[in-house]
């Protein structure tokens, strides 16, 4: 992709209303516009971002076992006050009506739709387990929006469901999506840490929040630094192995890690005080197991093995990838702009023509970037009429992981400059050569 044919809004000033990291470089770098309070068009380099995100999301929920659908945004009243969820949800639920005066709503989560789903198909035990999920745009009307895409009311989510014959059933399921989070904020360059939490309004008596630390973080949370040096399971993990999985899960909840609402400061005490960490957190998963909360009162039923009819056992889990966006910022970034992690990238290579107009660097950069797109990596050449400096400064702010920097001087020697965005390290490279080099160094 040419940038001179690109859409990339790039802003020279930091705008006032940005309060932090993330909120300042993603309006910076073009990635997003905002439309009214909380609400945000993704711009070209936003969404492709976005897109790889949820690309890593599906990847492991489908390593699950997990089975993708999609859902509506718009519900109906009715299904949530079966569940007795709709007064009680609060201010945060936009209700709507439609034109015959149907009460509606913009869904805030899905866990009526998915169980009203489930129990018009399934009626035995034999068709169980299943998980299902989906990514879809909900709404939320927060008091106060903030921070860009990491607190905004529209935003979009993966959020899974299981359905199991009893809370032992429930439990594996549980520890699935545990071990797939772990897996899946791995993938995109961050350490989570899953840390005992409150339900909240999903109900339930089991939770865990997965926390990225970071400074910006919205909340204050207490963990054995241990976690820090946890291995991730491995791409080999077998999801159907109960005791496995469950050894994995007790290892990932053996130490202390705990939000600030259910922080025990005598537990905590109890921790080494060299292991001891109080830090800010930002939020990236949250899942739940519930039990029979919304299959008791939805009649989502089944029959068993003695052939006596039983409300399924539910658990729900819950991944924000526009939210994900920032947070992976908040984590990776520096003075010049963002950092992105291999994996989320919105390009893989930047590459700088130093003097566009010259008939030998024109050539070279045209006869490079179609070397690296042939070889599976994405581009994009900044062929603008602009001096080096902003090139430069462009490339840094968006935060691409490799430039390739072609100039008259080093052509005439045979090499261009490739420069590793994460570390600044730079190094000349032939440029038939460089194809070769990047595989290299995406593969270490």
């Amino acid at each position: 992709m040419r940038l001179s044919r690109y859409f990339l809004p790039i802003l020279r000033e930091t705008p006032k209303e940005a309060e932090i990291v993330s909120h300042r470089l993603m309006l910076r770098a073009g990635m997003i516009r905002q439309e009214a309070a909380g609400i945000y068009a993704w711009l070209p380099l936003g969404l492709r971002v976005l897109n790889r995100v949820v690309e890593v999301i599906r990847a492991e929920q489908d390593r699950s076992g997990a089975i993708e659908l999609l859902m509506p945004t718009i519900q109906s009243a009715e299904l949530w006050r079966e569940s007795g969820r709709y007064e009680a949800y609060g201010k945060e639920m936009l209700r709507i009506r439609d034109r015959h005066e149907r009460e509606m709503l913009f869904g805030p989560t899905n866990e009526e739709m998915i169980t009203a789903i489930f129990r018009s198909a399934v009626r035995s035990y034999k068709d169980l387990p299943k998980s299902l999920y989906h990514i879809q745009w909900k709404f939320r009307d927060e008091v106060r929006p903030r921070f860009g895409t990491m607190r905004s009311r529209e935003f979009l989510m993966k959020d899974a469901y299981s359905f199991d014959l009893d809370e032992a059933g429930a439990r594996h399921a549980y520890n699935k999506m545990f071990v797939a989070y772990l897996r899946t904020f791995a993938r995109l360059g961050l350490k989570a840490i899953p840390m005992r939490a409150e339900t909240g309004p999903i109900g339930g008596n089991l939770s865990h929040e997965f926390i990225i630390l970071a400074q910006t973080g919205e909340s204050e949370v207490y963990c054995d630094r241990a976690y820090l040096d946890f291995p991730i399971p491995p791409g080999s993990t077998d999801f159907d192995d109960v005791a496995a999985l469950q050894a994995t899960v007790d290892h990932w909840t053996s130490r202390y890690a705990a939000t600030s609402e259910m922080h025990e400061p005598e537990r905590f005490a109890a921790v080494p005080e060299e292991a001891r960490m109080a830090a800010r957190g930002i939020e990236v998963g949250h899942i739940f197991y519930f039990g029979t909360k919304y299959s008791e009162p939805m009649g989502a039923r089944v029959t068993g093995p003695d052939g006596q009819e039983r409300p399924v056992h539910m658990g729900s889990y819950g991944i924000g990838p526009s939210r994900l966006v920032a947070a992976i910022i908040e984590a990776s970034h520096d003075e010049a702009g963002i950092v992105w992690p291999d994996a989320v990238a919105p390009f893989d290579v930047g590459l700088l023509n130093l003097k566009t107009g010259d008939s030998a660097t024109d050539a070279a950069c045209a006869r490079i970037q179609e070397q690296l797109e042939a070889a599976g990596l994405s581009v994009l050449y900044d062929d603008r009429d602009e001096r080096p400096g902003a090139k430069f400064a462009t490339a840094d702010l968006i935060g691409l992981p490799w430039q390739v920097i072609v100039g008259p001087k080093g052509l005439a020697e045979g090499q261009v400059e490739l420069k590793r965005r994460a570390t600044g390290e730079r190094e000349t490279v032939a440029p038939d050569a460089l194809a070769a080099r990047l595989r290299r160094g995406a593969a270490g």
